[in-house]
């Protein structure tokens, strides 16, 4: 009786573990993590599309055997994340990643700093990218977790900005 009784507590003990984790990878997640960054840059907001889910699901999957971060070379931009094993990653821990680049991006140059990435902080901001998809999956073998999120219209156009000038005043 007492293992049935800790054998309970355990499966409700995951099941909430499981369901807060769930609770912080909802299509709203995304779509208010990239709304909040979008806002500090002056930028409107981006809307979910399930075209765009269905495409990060499916390319997710293609993902979950290995966990690796190799572009899918599809029709839409796009912003990859790996997590090592041993944590629940989620939208936010994405998305900060990308976001935090914002660090290494200067307008005025239209450029990163030397050495550093800033492509998935203006995929983000992107003006022009108005609907998203994400996915998130769990890797076999215990790889760790894969984040992909789609952007429609793709972004990083060479020679644009992710913003407009006026965007940057009302910063």
């Amino acid at each position: 009786m007492a293992f049935s009784k800790s054998l309970a507590a355990f499966a409700l003990a995951m099941a909430a573990v499981i369901a807060a984790t769930m609770a912080q990878n909802t299509p709203q997640d995304y779509v208010d993590l990239h709304n909040e960054a979008r806002r500090a840059d002056g930028v409107g907001p981006v809307t979910w599309d399930a075209t765009l889910a269905w495409y990060a699901e499916d390319y997710a999957a293609q993902r979950a055997g290995d966990c690796q971060l190799l572009h899918s070379d599809g029709p839409y931009g796009e912003n990859l994340y790996w997590g090592p094993a041993g944590w629940e990653w989620t939208a936010a821990d994405a998305v900060q990643l990308w976001v935090d680049e914002k660090n290494n991006y200067h307008y005025d140059t239209n450029s990163c700093d030397p050495g550093t990435m800033c492509g998935h902080y203006t995929q983000v901001v992107w003006r022009d990218s108005v609907r998203i998809g994400c996915a998130r999956v769990v890797c076999a073998a215990n790889l760790g977790v894969f984040i992909i999120c789609s952007y429609d219209p793709r972004g990083n156009w060479n020679d644009e900005r992710p913003f407009l000038t006026q965007d940057v005043a009302a910063m």
